[in-house]
């Protein structure tokens, strides 16, 4: 399951002002690979929709089925909040409506 945490106003290329919802996975516990120590974090993405301000407020903490997923993309830049750290990624997440079985879990396959 996912929850939409919050909502964005951005720009097309046209011009044109939409909205964005934010979207949260669950609770993940990743182990530092330079301390060892594990930190709870969790997936986030974004969906542009067709809603106003008004139903995208009300949608605020409502789930959805499916998860958060991880896809290589091509290599960007990115400036880690807080920090004068700047980054260079080759992955993005999605958002994937399908519910995945336990065994697609365990064994890491990807859902059809």
């Amino acid at each position: 399951m996912v929850t939409i945490t919050d909502f964005k106003k951005r720009t097309s290329e046209e011009g044109k002002e939409f909205n964005v919802l934010l979207l949260q996975g669950d609770l993940e516990l990743i182990q530092s690979k330079a301390s060892g120590r594990f930190y709870a974090t969790a997936k986030t993405c974004t969906i542009p929709c067709t809603f106003n301000d008004v139903i995208c407020a009300s949608l605020v903490g409502k789930t959805l089925p499916g998860q958060i997923e991880k896809m290589a993309c091509d290599p960007y830049d990115y400036h880690i909040p807080g920090t004068d750290e700047i980054i260079s990624l080759a992955h993005t997440y999605y958002y994937d409506p399908v519910e995945r079985t336990m065994e697609q879990e365990v064994f890491g396959i990807k859902a059809a």
